[in-house]
C-alpha cells in the first residue's frame, strides 16, 4: 500500500478538517497577541503569520501539482527535487511527485551553490522546485544544471526568475483528480542525503514499502489520534522531521509547521495551536529549561496541560536533561527515537514511554525492527560488550544510489543495515550508544567514547552544550579535547572544568578544555568534523597532562 492512499482516506472522511498549519511567528507585529487572529493578515512581505490547509486542499494540491508533472512529460522513476524551506507548499509538493509515480529528492536548505549542483546531478533530477530564499544559490550554478528540464518557483510571482515557473500559477490550471498512475510497495519513491560529515551527501534510496513501515512504526510508538496535534519544528526534508509527521498522517492528526525555534515561540505554539505531541532536538529542549530557570520564560503564561508528549531523537540526550525536563513538566511522556537516514529515519531503536527507568538507554528494536551487535567480522558480540549496531526492516534503504562500494560496506546481503554507530545491551536487551565508529579516540592503546564523556559534563550547571573529539598527539596518539559552550551570562574557567572533571576515571578526563561555541547541523547533531577540522590541524607535541 503507497503512503498516498492516506492522504486520499482522509481527504475522502475528513475533508474539511484541518490537516497542516503553518506559523511564521517572525512575522507577527504584536507580541502578546494571539496567531488565531492572524489567518487573513497579511504582513508587508506578502506573508502570513498562519496558514492552514484541510485534508481535502492538501489533496487537491497534492493531485494538481502530480498531473502538472505528468504534463511536463515526467516518468515513472524520474527524479524532482524540493529545495524549500518548512512551508505550507512542502506536503502536497512532496506528495504530488509520488502521486505522479516519481521519485521525490527533498534537500537541505544549508546546501551551498556547489553542493546543490552536486545532488541534483547525483541524483539525476530531472525537476527542481525551489523557494525564494534559493534563487541566488540556484543562479550560481544555473548553467551547469544541464540535467534540469523544468523549474517552479515557490514564492511571489515579482520575485520569479524568468527560467523558472510559478508554482501556484501553474497548478492552478490542472486538474484536482488523482492520476491514474498504480504504485507499488516496491516502487522507488525517495532520495535523501546522508549528513555529509566526511565530505559530500550519499544519496540514499527508498521504495514505498520503507515509507508505510516508517509510518507504521512511528504511530505504533506513539499512539497517534485524530484529538492529536503534532508540533514539527526540524526541517521537512530530513527524514526525522518527515518521519514522525508521517504517525500523525495514519491517525489523520492535526499538524504545526513552527518555521521558528526560540524557547517562547515554541511555547507559545504549543499553547496556542493546542499541540500534544512535540518532537525537540537536544539544544531546544536545552534552550527551554535554561529560559525556564532564567525566568524568561513563565510557564503559567501558556497553556500547556494538553502537551502530553515531548521526545527527542537524532543524537544521544542526556539523562541529566531528561531528570531536568521531568521537574519541570511532571505530567508528560518522554521518549527517545534512534534512527538514521539509511533506516528511512527514527523508529528503528525505539525507548519508550513505559520505559523511563532506562532514561540513558536509546531503547529496543521498534516496531517491525530487528537489531544486534556485532564485531568487526559482523558476529554477534557477547551481552554487555562494545560493538556496531546493526538493524534490519523493511526501512532498510534499497541502497546507495549510484554507488555500490559504499552500499556493500554498510548494507549485508541478508538485509542487515550496520550503522557505524557502537553501542552495548544491557541483560534485559536495552540498548546503549557509546559513540559513533569514526568518533571513538584511542589514546594511548584505551578507547574514548566521547559521548560518555559528553553526558558527564552536561551535568554542570554552567555547561551550555559541550563537543569531545580527539586531536593528534605525538606520543599518544591521541587525546580527548572537550569544546565547551557556556551557558549565557555566566563564567567558567578551565580549572573549573578539570576540577568537575575528578569525577571520571583518569583515562577518560579531557586534557585538553577549549570554550568556545559547539556547532550542529539542521537536526541538531554536532559537527565534529569540522571542530576536528578547526582546532586538529597542528599536532600537539607538549606532554601529556596527568590531570
Amino acid at each position: 500500500m503507497p503512503i498516498t492512499e492516506y492522504l486520499e482516506k482522509h481527504a475522502r472522511l475528513h475533508p474539511d478538517e484541518v490537516a497542516l498549519v503553518e506559523i511564521n511567528p517572525a512575522n507577527q507585529p504584536e507580541k502578546n497577541t494571539t496567531w488565531r487572529e492572524y489567518n487573513l493578515i497579511e504582513a508587508a512581505e506578502g506573508q502570513r503569520y498562519r496558514r492552514e490547509m484541510t485534508w481535502r486542499d492538501f489533496d487537491v494540491r497534492a493531485n494538481r501539482f502530480a498531473n502538472l508533472l505528468l504534463s511536463r512529460g515526467v516518468k515513472r522513476g524520474d527524479k524532482v527535487a524540493v529545495l524549500l524551506m518548512n512551508c505550507l507548499e512542502w506536503l502536497p509538493v512532496y506528495f504530488g511527485v509520488l502521486k505522479a509515480g516519481a521519485i521525490v529528492v527533498p534537500m537541505n536548505y544549508r546546501y551551498a551553490s556547489d553542493e546543490i549542483k552536486y545532488c541534483l546531478d547525483l541524483a539525476d533530477a530531472r525537476m527542481l522546485v525551489f523557494g525564494p530564499e534559493f534563487t541566488e544559490r540556484v543562479d550560481a550554478v544555473l548553467p551547469e544544471l544541464t540535467g534540469i528540464t523544468d523549474f517552479f518557483f515557490v514564492g511571489k510571482e515579482a520575485e520569479c526568475p524568468a527560467y523558472a515557473s510559478l508554482y501556484n500559477k501553474m497548478v492552478y490550471y490542472c486538474s484536482t483528480i488523482a492520476p491514474a498512475v498504480e504504485l507499488s510497495d516496491d516502487d522507488y519513491a525517495a532520495i535523501y542525503f546522508s549528513s555529509g560529515t566526511t565530505g559530500f551527501p550519499k544519496a540514499i534510496l527508498h521504495d514505498h514499502r520503507a515509507l508505510m513501515a516508517s509510518a507504521k512504526t512511528e504511530q505504533a510508538h506513539h499512539g497517534q489520534t485524530r484529538d492529536d496535534v503534532f508540533l514539527c519544528i526540524p526541517p521537512l526534508y530530513h527524514t526525522g522531521a518527515k518521519m514522525h509527521w508521517f504517525g500523525s498522517l495514519v491517525a489523520g492528526g492535526k499538524s504545526v509547521l513552527l518555521r521558528g525555534v526560540s524557547p517562547e515561540w515554541i511555547l507559545q505554539a504549543v499553547s496556542e495551536e493546542r499541540a500534544t505531541i512535540v518532537w525537540l532536538l537536544v539544544p531546544w529542549a536545552q534552550d527551554i529549561l535554561d529560559s525556564i530557570d532564567r525566568g524568561d520564560l513563565k510557564m503559567d503564561e501558556y497553556r500547556l496541560s494538553q502537551w502530553r508528549l515531548m521526545h527527542i531523537g537524532a543524537q544521544p540526550v542526556p539523562p541529566s536533561l531528561v531528570k531536568r525536563w521531568q521537574e519541570k513538566f511532571p505530567g508528560q511522556d518522554y521518549d527517545t527515537n534512534y534512527g538514521l537516514s539509511e533506516s528511512i529515519g527514527p523508529g528503528c531503536v525505539h525507548l519508550g514511554v513505559e520505559n523511563i527507568h532506562k532514561v540513558g538507554a536509546i531503547g529496543v528494536a521498534g516496531y517491525g525492527w530487528e537489531t544486534k551487535i556485532v564485531d568487526e567480522h559482523r558476529n554477534p558480540v557477547a551481552q554487555g560488550d562494545v560493538g556496531e549496531l546493526a538493524v534490519k526492516g523493511d526501512g532498510v534503504m534499497k541502497c546507495y544510489y549510484k554507488n555500490p562500494t559504499a552500499t556493500a560496506e554498510i548494507l549485508t546481503e541478508d538485509g542487515w543495515l550496520l550503522t557505524g554507530d557502537m553501542a552495548r545491551m544491557d541483560e534485559e536487551g536495552f540498548i546503549y550508544l557509546v559513540d559513533r565508529k569514526k568518533d571513538v579516540i584511542i589514546t594511548g592503546g584505551e578507547n574514548l567514547y566521547p559521548v560518555q564523556i559528553e553526558d558527564f559534563l552536561r551535568a554542570h550547571e554552567k555547561i551550555s552544550d559541550v563537543a569531545v573529539i580527539g586531536l593528534p598527539h605525538d606520543r599518544l596518539g591521541e587525546i580527548a579535547a572537550a569544546i565547551i559552550q557556556v551557558k549565557e551570562g555566566m563564567d567558567c574557567t578551565e580549572e573549573e572544568i578539570q576540577e568537575f572533571c575528578l569525577g571520571l576515571p583518569r583515562y577518560k578526563r579531557p586534557r585538553k578544555i577549549i570554550f568556545a561555541d559547539v556547532p550542529r547541523n539542521p537536526t541538531g547533531k554536532i559537527e565534529k568534523p569540522k571542530l576536528r577540522e578547526r582546532y586538529g590541524a597542528d599536532r600537539l607535541v607538549e606532554s601529556a597532562t596527568s590531570n
